[in-house]
């Protein structure tokens, strides 16, 4: 999901929230409104559902949410609304897809190092499967940080993007230029050869070569 489109949702969310104002019942003149309804119901489990998506069931936003939407009072509507405002901030001001980059690159530090390993331990077929493996990652997140689809729908279903095309909507979208293209092409390729058992078709030394293209592309993009 892009950054434009996770906004979306978030704004829709507070829409949502904030019409449940109109549904408030007051019993007493002095008592606290709350809503008879199952308007909050419907508010409370689309707002878990988005944030459980965006960040998992342990993060802070997640469990705050579900203590502030415990109760169909007023107070509840305007916990949760300050949650989402807070999360709506996060996600305009990309500092989301920061995080998630910083793990990201975490990750790829690691299987990175574990492709070099095996490299230098003689086993190429693995650590081309490997680094193919981290390069179509990261191509994937550099198509979500610059807003290109990852995914297309086919008679009805949401079919993931095969690498070479994120690979081709980048370049057209002058995220890098033909030669970095082209390089990644041959990537691509020397991985695919490594999955289906072409072992034959490529060397050691061209597995290298490609480990240390992948670092370089990485770490510079």
């Amino acid at each position: 999901m892009t950054n434009i489109e996770l906004q979306d949702r978030i704004t829709t969310l507070i829409e949502f929230g904030n019409s449940l104002y109109d549904n408030l019942t007051y019993d007493e003149p002095y008592s606290i409104g709350f809503i008879k309804d199952g308007s909050f119901v419907g508010f409370k489990t689309l707002s878990l559902s988005f944030i459980k998506n965006l960040y998992g069931e342990n993060h802070l936003y997640f469990k705050e949410f579900e203590e502030a939407a415990n109760g169909t009072y007023k107070f509840n509507v305007d916990e949760s609304l300050s949650i989402l405002s807070s999360i709506k901030f996060e996600i305009e001001n990309g500092w989301l897809y920061n995080l998630k980059q910083l793990v990201t690159a975490e990750l790829f530090s690691d299987f990175l190092e574990m492709s070099k390993y095996l490299l230098e331990e003689g086993y190429k077929d693995a650590a081309a499967v490997m680094i193919g493996s981290t390069l179509e990652e990261q191509l994937r997140q550099l198509s979500i940080n610059n807003s290109i689809e990852i995914s297309s729908i086919r008679d009805g279903k949401e079919i993931p993007k095969k690498a070479n095309l994120l690979n081709a909507e980048l370049y057209k979208a002058n995220i890098y230029n033909s030669l970095t293209n082209k390089s990644i092409t041959s990537w691509l390729d020397l991985r695919n050869n490594a999955a289906h058992g072409h072992y034959n078709v490529y060397s050691r030394d061209e597995v290298n070569l490609m480990y240390q293209g992948v670092v370089n592309f990485i770490s510079t993009i």
